[in-house]
This record gives C-alpha cells, structure tokens and sequence, in this order.
C-alpha cells in the first residue's frame, strides 16, 4: 500500500520507544509520533528493578544504564534509580534517525478496511497497518478500545530531583517514610544525584498548596518535619528542582476493566500507561512498560518474519495481550493494596501495618520484581 505506514506507535516514552528500539532489533521498522516538541521525562526518575532491567538487556542497552546509575544494596537484587531523562534519550539513540516525529498528536481514530487513519491535529491524515497506543493515562487509542477511564485513588503526589556537584553522602539505598497519611522517599541516582517523592491523601486544606512550587515544597517539608525525618532527608527536598505542574492525581485501570477490556482489537493494541496506569508504590510503573515493549517487540517482530500479513499481526498482538494481560492485572491490584495500607490513617489498619504487614508488603515488593519477560 503506498503512503501507509507498517507500524505507528503513539507516544514516545518508556513502553513506546522500547517497543520501537525492540522492533529495530527485529529488523522491523517502526515511526513513533510523538505530541511534544521534545522528549518528555516527566517524573524526574523512577525505580528499576530487576525485571527492569532484564527487559533493558533484552533491548541491549542494560549496561549503558548501569554506568550511570548506582547499585543500591540490595541482596540478589537489582535495583537502581534511574534518571528517566537518561533512559528515554538513551533508547533515542539507538533507533533509526527519522523513527520519533515530533510535535505530531492524534486527534482522532477513524478506519478504512484494515488500516487505521490517524487525524493529527494539524489537519493531516497517518494511515497505518497497526497502530501501537503507548500514549499515556489519557490514551486516545485505549479510548478507541473500549477500555473505561482510568480511577482516581484519592492521592496525589509530588516530585523533584535534587544535584550535589560535590557529593550527596547517602548510601546506595532507598529510604523511605511513612507518616500520617503520606508516604515519602528519598533515592540516590548517581554520585551527584537524588530523586525523592510524596504521595499523599489531599484535603481542602491543602488547596493553598497547589499555588505554586514554593508552596508545594514548603507544605512537604512541614509534613515531613513534623515526622522527623532526618535532616539530610529534608536537604533535599529544600534545594531540589520541582516541575511547574506541582503535583498530579494518581490514578489506576481498574483491574476487572482489564479482565474483560479490548487490550488488542485487530491490529490496535495499547501498552504501558495506557494499558496498565498504576499507583506508585510498588515501584513498578516504569518497569512494567519496558517489560511491555520487549513482549510485544517480540510478538509483533515475529508476524512481521516474513512481511506483512494482517491475519498475523492480528495473531501477534492477540499473543502479546495473553501474555500480559494477567501480569499487569497483579501489578495494579498489589499497587493499589499497597499503597492503600501504607498510608491509610485507619486504627486498626495502621496497627497491623505496623505489627504484621510491614514484611509481607515488602516481601511483595520483591516478588513482584522477580519476573523475566523473556529475550527478543
């Protein structure tokens, strides 16, 4: 078909340009259309776990991350703080020049036959055999699904990034606080580098809060004080940089929508936040969208073996849906139990956290990391 594209994959972060860099590893071409005028690293860092970076590996960039990032200790386990600017252009540069189109957003979802015509918002029409939704927690293409909104869970959170051109003194470890209603931690990038967050429960007092970055960080920091938490803690937060967008709503797929819901529909299919939005507190957010991109890199690159033939694609992205359909189900549900038990203010729930939850919610942490999702 001339003027249509094999594979479109909308948005160009984590899940979208791991399943273009996958898909170049599979010899297959992909173009990436991305709204922004640039790379967006929203977020400042997350945390990479193991099953992170074995889908890293798999891509083949696994050891450009580690250089850059510390080995926190950890037992069998790695985990790193990962700056997710540095990853993002890191997979950049290994696609073909021309792969990501920038300030390029989908408007609108209409078809003719089998190939999908994608309406841009500067009048323009995409057509593509397959089109790969990797846009976000207001996906148009999940939207075009069928899949139900994702919920609001109540919390918010905040972030910011904080650079020590002389040397941090933390440990290569994670820290983290609990307190009335929230939930902090404080993680070390690099050398020079640490990212720390806040979610918490919002009320109407806190209103005045959302002003401004000032506001945002002086309400942290007097939650925090009023937790004692160390003082080198506090350090950062007070120089970090913060985002003008001062805090956001966490929000979640419901886990039944995604029992029942249109993962892949033809040759449509979505992936990371727009297939499996999660709360935070696992942790896994991130690593769950790499893990998505080399699955479908692999199930997808295989239908293309030997060119494109729908009945194929169709057949590959039914596989890749099977495959992580059930996976991102757990991930969302142990979040959001997590996150709930953590930081609910209920006597008695605060009473077996504190008694008897506090090792299996950590135990859960792990087990949740422990996962291969296999090699191109």
């Amino acid at each position: 078909m001339e003027g249509v594209e094999d594979i479109v994959i909308a948005g160009a972060g984590l899940a979208g340009l791991a399943t273009a860099l996958g898909l170049h590893r599979k010899g297959v071409r992909s173009v990436v259309l991305e709204s922004s005028a640039t790379l967006r690293a929203s977020g400042y860092a997350f945390t990479t776990w193991t099953n992170a970076f074995r889908a890293l590996d798999a891509l083949g960039v696994g050891d450009k991350i580690r250089e850059h990032h510390l080995l926190y200790e950890s037992g069998p386990h790695e985990i790193r703080c990962v700056k997710r600017n540095f990853l993002l252009e890191t997979l950049e540069s290994e696609l073909p020049e021309g792969t990501i189109r920038y300030s390029s957003k989908i408007a609108a979802i209409d078809e003719e036959g089998d190939v999908k015509l994608l309406h841009m918002a500067d009048g323009s029409i995409i057509k593509a055999k397959v089109l790969i939704g990797c846009d976000g927690v207001n996906s148009v293409v999940a939207k075009w699904l069928g899949l139900p909104k994702p919920i609001q869970s109540g919390r918010s959170a905040t972030r910011g990034m904080a650079e020590y051109p002389d040397g941090h003194g933390f440990g290569p470890e994670m820290l983290q606080f609990i307190g009335q209603g929230f939930r902090s931690g404080v993680l070390p990038c690099s050398d020079t580098s640490v990212y720390w967050n806040y979610t918490w429960y919002p009320s109407p007092d806190d209103k005045d809060a959302e002003e401004s970055v000032a506001k945002m960080r002086q309400h942290v920091l007097t939650k925090l004080r009023a937790a004692k938490i160390p003082l080198e803690a506090l350090d950062v937060i007070e120089r970090s940089e913060m985002s003008e967008v001062v805090s956001s709503p966490l929000r979640f797929r419901s886990p039944l929508s995604l029992v029942r819901g249109s993962i892949s529909r033809g040759n449509v299919c979505v992936a990371g936040d727009a297939f499996h939005p999660m709360t935070p507190e696992l942790g896994q957010g991130g690593c769950a969208a790499l893990e998505d991109g080399v699955v479908l890199a692999r199930c997808l690159g295989d239908a293309f073996a030997h060119g494109y033939a729908c009945e194929s694609v169709k057949a590959g992205l039914e596989k890749y849906a099977d495959e992580r359909r059930g996976r991102a189900i757990r991930l969302v549900t142990a979040a959001y139990v997590v996150g709930f038990v953590q930081q609910s203010n209920n006597t008695v729930v605060k009473f077996l956290r504190e008694k008897f939850l506090s090792g299996l919610l950590a135990k859960l942490m792990v087990d949740m990391a422990d996962f291969d999702c296999g090699e191109l």
